[in-house]
């Protein structure tokens, strides 16, 4: 029933929904301590992510370093963070969320500091790679606690905030304050600023997420692992949604890690009018990312969906023919940024839950992270840089331009039947 109305949708929504009429004060009140403890979270892991990319000009002159070696830093933190994806997502629906979710953030705590000990490329990549792990164990738990938490007319919305932060931090303050930092501080010092703020959150999150329930063990643990991905992947939206991140992850990588260097050696702005088009990366990432799940609560998954790809690609358009102007590049990326993110929240949180039955959600939401990561956050930015550095800079926004029309079409493909196989 690929025509199947909005408000349909939402009515077999609403009818699958327990029968208590409403959700007592203390419920509502742990709902909102675990979105908030885990949105505190994923701001954490967007700051350790995207914080590097607006101190890219800085370490890559200090070290030596140019537009190929920027894409390989970049994707190596991206492999890393999809294979993790893939595994620790698995293994959260097996041993429980909260094991998980804390063991990543005290592993994101002692190692954030380590960027700033990097002597050099390769040990910068392998410090990422490491990083990776723990930014990628932590995300698609995170969004499953959050759904598990919610009701599922809120679902949309509580992983729309609870996602924000990650854009938000990372791509929208954290521009602004290595711009002051480093005035201040050698860029090495900035990493080390977020140790201590990552441990306390590790003891909150271990004090306020549920405690996992016990799950009787499978005699095979990798034949069950294997049993669910071949589960998940008979699910045919989960393919196409997994090809949409792929698209989304080149987007959003692309420009945040080599959009720094195209304002400053293309367009020739100063570093400060540079890191304020930046921030608006992470500005309209996080309006999107609580709009865009949020208004599909109401007007069904696809058409939000579909606005989305349209939207990103648009904008890209406009992006690429804009000059030198601080007010029009912010605007433009704003918009890209606003409906790119919103469909990746979109595809790992309620696309997803709309895919597969509730107890494959995670393993689903780690399958297709990890396929954004390894193609769009890996290779296509390692293929981005390369390709910079061969055609000149000047012509970086024609690989997301194409993934952005991509997503278009593979968004026509999409059905909002439940659990549907094809």
């Amino acid at each position: 029933m690929h025509g199947m109305s909005p408000h349909k949708e939402n009515e077999d929504m609403r009818g699958t929904e327990p029968r208590e009429a409403r959700p007592s004060a203390h419920s509502v009140r742990q709902e909102t301590l675990i979105v908030l403890v885990l949105a505190l979270g994923s701001g954490l892991v967007g700051i350790d992510r995207f914080l590097i990319s607006t101190m890219f000009p800085v370490i890559a002159k200090d070290l030596g370093i140019g537009y190929g070696a920027i894409g390989t830093i970049t994707g190596a933190l991206a492999l890393s963070w999809g294979l993790a994806a893939l595994l620790m997502g698995n293994l959260s629906d097996r041993i429980g969320r909260r094991k998980v979710i804390c063991g990543a953030l005290l592993l994101f705590s002692l190692l954030i500091g380590a960027s700033g000990l990097a002597a050099g490329l390769y040990s910068l990549v392998v410090v990422r790679l490491f990083m990776g792990i723990a930014d990628g164990a932590f995300t698609p738990v995170a969004i499953s606690a959050t759904i598990e938490a919610s009701p599922r007319q809120r679902q949309g919305r509580n992983v729309g905030i609870q996602q924000m932060t990650m854009t938000l931090f990372g791509l929208g303050l954290s521009p602004m304050f290595v711009s002051l930092m480093l005035h201040a501080v050698d860029w090495r010092w900035v990493f080390a600023i977020f140790i201590v703020p990552g441990l306390l959150l590790t003891v909150a999150a271990w004090r306020i997420l549920p405690p996992d329930r016990k799950v009787q063990a499978s005699s095979d643990g990798r034949s069950q692992l294997w049993s669910n991905w071949r589960t998940v992947m008979g699910y045919s939206n989960i393919r196409i949604i997994m090809g949409i991140m792929l698209c989304c992850l080149t987007v959003l990588v692309t420009i945040s890690a080599l959009f720094p260097s195209y304002l400053l050696d293309h367009l020739k702005l100063e570093f400060g009018a540079m890191s304020m088009v930046m921030s608006a990366i992470g500005f309209g990432a996080s309006a999107g990312t609580v709009a865009m799940p949020w208004l599909s609560d109401r007007l069904g998954r696809r058409a939000v969906m579909l606005l989305c790809t349209a939207g990103t690609a648009c904008a890209i358009v406009a992006l690429n023919q804009t000059g030198p102007s601080v007010a029009l590049l912010f605007a433009f990326v704003f918009i890209a940024n606003f409906f790119n993110n919103g469909l990746m929240v979109m595809a790992i949180g309620p696309l997803c839950a709309l895919s597969v039955p509730p107890t494959l959600i995670a393993t689903a939401s780690g399958l297709i992270i990890a396929a954004g990561e390894f193609f769009g956050g890996g290779f296509a930015i390692l293929i981005a840089g390369h390709f910079a550095e061969q055609f000149g800079i000047a012509h970086l926004l024609l690989i997301p331009l194409g993934a952005s029309i991509l997503a278009v079409f593979l968004g026509l493909a999409f059905s909002e039947r439940r659990f549907f196989r094809a």
